[in-house]
């Protein structure tokens, strides 16, 4: 690189919607180690306005001409999910390093694909998981990793976020399920991918994939609109350490109640409580040891917060403690944030729920 700064450019920066403007780009702006070098949408004026808006110096209003750039070093990929398969074997082949949104693919083929491209191309990668980089998730696994549950027995992990039976035009585009971007994949991906972080994998699950809502209301055309993606799913299984699990993850039509992540061990409990998902809002820590009486709050220690104070809070903070590990994974090659073959297995994982629904019966988690 060029200077002692990542050069990175955003592909899907519009400022006027999506997940870029609420995330990536206000906490790129509060990352010492990377430059905001250059911005893309599909039109020249909204990546002008976005390069205006955070500070890039080059605005492109296709993602070719980003990649063909010589002055980008890494690349970000924030865009719907059918599009990121394409926009990110392209960036592997020009010699990026990528970082994609989650889902990595539309599949599990897919994303089986990216891994092994930038694997084979020697590019660094991260995926946008980001609970995995919450510090209070991650002094939870830590936690539970140094004995303060003791043997995990049980545990429990629940999200129900309201807004199931409208939404506009714009975003009616999820209903589809052959698209890769619904409860199942999204929602339960990142809230289970945080359990399975914390605890371990499962070696079993038998589950419920269920689509409740099958029309909605397109609130701007007032149409309503067929839906195939499924709203809920419900999981029970069994870890490969022995302790037995339960999830239910809901697209709930009005007032949803929040995320919540139990442990129990033979030595104590935690719990992990949020209003929204992990990946997006700050996480609650509690726990109790044996005959504690009621849950104390464990602040997450200093050694798990990564970026400087002026990260905002909200959406940008975990995916800028993201871009933080992003950064170090570059420039010296050591393990990073969560990258594609993490993102390979959750793809997998999630396989296997589907298909424990679809047989109605339970089965081993490869």
């Amino acid at each position: 690189m060029a200077s002692d700064k990542i050069r990175l450019g955003i592909i899907g920066a519009n400022v006027h919607r999506g997940w870029a403007p609420r995330s990536h780009l206000p906490a790129i702006v509060a990352s010492p180690e990377y430059e905001l070098t250059a911005v893309c949408t599909t039109r020249q004026e909204t990546a002008d306005e976005a390069a205006r808006q955070f500070g890039a110096r080059l605005a492109f209003d296709s993602y070719q001409k980003l990649l063909a750039c010589p002055e980008v070093d890494a690349v970000a990929v924030v865009l719907r999910v059918p599009s990121h398969y394409q926009i990110t074997k392209d960036a592997i082949n020009a010699g990026k390093h990528v970082y994609t949104e989650w889902p990595l693919g539309a599949t599990l083929a897919e994303a089986r694909e990216l891994a092994d491209l930038a694997r084979a191309k020697g590019v660094r990668t991260a995926v946008g998981l980001q609970a995995r980089v919450s510090p209070s998730i991650m002094y939870m696994k830590e936690l539970v990793e140094s004995g303060y549950v003791g043997e995990v027995m049980s545990c429990h992990v629940s999200l129900s976020r309201g807004g199931l039976l409208e939404r506009t035009s714009d975003r009616t585009w999820q209903r589809d399920d052959a698209l890769g971007a619904n409860t199942l994949t999204i929602a339960c991906g990142h809230t289970i991918d945080a359990l399975r972080y914390v605890v371990g994998d499962f070696s079993h699950v038998t589950s419920v994939v269920s689509t409740q809502a099958r029309q909605w209301l397109e609130t701007d055309t007032q149409r309503m609109v067929d839906v195939t993606s499924p709203d809920n799913v419900l999981v029970s299984g069994r870890l490969a350490n022995g302790a037995v699990a339960s999830v239910h993850i809901a697209s709930v039509p009005w007032l949803g109640s929040g995320y919540r992540m139990e442990i129990y061990g033979r030595e104590g409990t935690l719990v992990a409580t949020s209003e929204d998902s992990p990946q997006i809002q700050e996480v609650q820590l509690q726990g109790a040891k044996a005959r504690d009486k009621r849950l104390q709050d464990l602040p997450a220690p200093e050694r798990h917060v990564y970026v400087l104070e002026g990260m905002p809070s909200g959406s940008p903070y975990n995916v800028g403690q993201m871009y933080y590990q992003f950064a170090q994974s570059i420039r010296t090659g050591s393990d990073g944030p969560p990258d594609f073959d993490t993102a390979v297995g959750l793809h997998r994982f999630l396989d296997a729920i589907r298909e424990s629904s679809d047989q109605g019966s339970e089965v081993a988690v490869p």
